[in-house]
């Protein structure tokens, strides 16, 4: 058994609504599993040495429920456009990109070393109709012992020549991506239509058949602008909503269904989600730079629904996710003042979405609670000399104003990460 203690400020959300701080505190792993913290270490634990990070505040890893991979050279692009003319300017030209397996290699292999320079050790994510370009992600991923879900873009129409599939070899290659990476690891293949538009109803069908035989989920957008919806409810009119398109292909029933942006969700979109224990996924700098809405994240939670957060790479412009936890605050803000009946989120309500929110989609990580995986950061050099702050204070303050270099120290289920010597 593999025992280590630490020692430093700790914090993780208890609740949606409410911080855990244990201030000058100790924590015990056990083989990569929390088993408590203390003001003092236990007599069990009294011979073994202390990993010291003195005032450091030592948080969960983050989990970022929406990126496409393969828009990572486009972050900070094109940020004056609509969501259409922003698909069609830049991300189809760059995502043909990847049907060369040196550039995929290229540009994953850096978005995963950016994840974890950044905290980030739980994703899902959004490939190209590349399989081979896919596949190098899944394993790029595995390498570093990440938690994840990898999906094998869905386009058979509406889509540029150079990115469309036939329905056939779109299945074909899909049910292949799925049949060579699903088992017991903790990177996992998971059905990824791009949107309902993109989308024939041959195409839908044939993915909830594989999503049956193989047990599983999907990723997809979700009421994501106006035109959207009423373009995907065009095109699929016997359907009554943007979520219903997905129920009717058995898409809802075999696995997680995360969901991204959900800005203009209807009462039977929301109907369907809370059914089928949705994530609807909130991406506050995405949505925002290309105006598509700002999610009603804090009235989604009070009706039920599961909320985590993405940073959307590449319509959003970072990779921390701990920056989405503070716009998601300024966002509501935003929201509230216009919308009324909409009310601002919290900070540890925030928080909580960043870590334990996103976390629930891969095991128990996200939370320092007793028996989870100890996927940690340690964060310092967020305080003023001479001016100290309570742990709470720096955790706000790092998410508002840090960044990587104030990430000092990463786990990935216990075992110390150093990404300057490829480990």
């Amino acid at each position: 058994m593999s025992v280590q203690i630490l020692h430093g400020d700790i914090a993780y959300s208890e609740s949606p609504q409410a911080l855990s701080i244990h201030e000058n505190a100790y924590m015990a792993v056990e083989d990569g599993a929390v088993r408590g913290i203390w003001p003092q270490v236990p007599e069990t634990y009294a011979a073994l040495p202390v990993t010291d990070y003195g005032r450091g505040l030592i948080i969960p890893a983050f989990s970022d429920l929406h990126i496409h991979a393969s828009q990572f050279l486009q972050r900070g692009v094109g940020m004056d456009c609509l969501l259409f003319d922003w698909l069609e300017r830049y991300t189809f030209p760059q995502e043909s990109n990847f049907r060369d397996p040196a550039y995929a290699e290229a540009v994953y292999g850096a978005l995963v070393r950016e994840l974890l320079r950044h905290g980030t050790f739980h994703a899902s994510l959004f490939t190209t109709i590349h399989y081979d370009a896919s596949d190098y992600l899944f394993w790029a991923l595995e390498k570093y012992g990440m938690r994840a879900f990898v999906g094998k873009v869905n386009m058979d129409r509406n889509s540029p020549d150079f990115l469309r599939e036939s329905t056939e070899e779109s299945l074909r290659e899909t049910e292949r991506f799925v049949r060579n990476h699903a088992g017991n690891g903790r990177v996992q293949p998971i059905l990824t239509p791009r949107f309902a538009p993109t989308c024939s109803e041959g195409l839908m069908k044939g993915l909830g058949e594989i999503a049956a035989r193989y047990g599983c989920g999907i990723q997809t957008h979700l009421c994501e602008s106006r035109e959207e919806v009423t373009t995907a409810l065009e095109l699929y009119s016997s359907c009554g909503c943007d979520a219903e398109i997905y129920a009717r292909a058995g898409l809802l029933d075999h696995g997680p269904s995360i969901f991204a942006h959900v800005i203009f969700p209807s009462p039977r979109d929301k109907e369907l989600m809370h059914q089928a224990g949705s994530v609807a996924v909130h991406c506050p700098d995405a949505t925002i730079n290309i105006t598509a809405g700002i999610m009603p994240a804090a009235r989604l939670a009070e009706e039920g629904l599961s909320i985590a957060l993405g940073t959307d790479v590449g319509g959003g412009h970072g990779m921390g996710i701990y920056r989405q936890a503070a716009r998601a605050v300024q966002a509501s803000k935003v929201k509230e003042f216009y919308e009324p009946e909409n009310r601002c989120l919290t900070f540890p309500e925030a928080f909580y979405l960043a870590t334990a929110g996103g976390g629930r989609c891969f095991g128990p990580v996200g939370t320092f609670k007793e028996g989870s995986r100890f996927d940690a950061l340690v964060i310092q050099g967020v305080e003023d000399p001479g001016f100290p702050m309570a742990p709470a204070e720096r955790l706000e303050r790092f998410c508002y104003i840090g960044d990587d270099r104030n990430i000092t120290a990463r786990y990935i289920d216990g075992a110390k990460l150093n990404l300057f010597d490829g480990k």
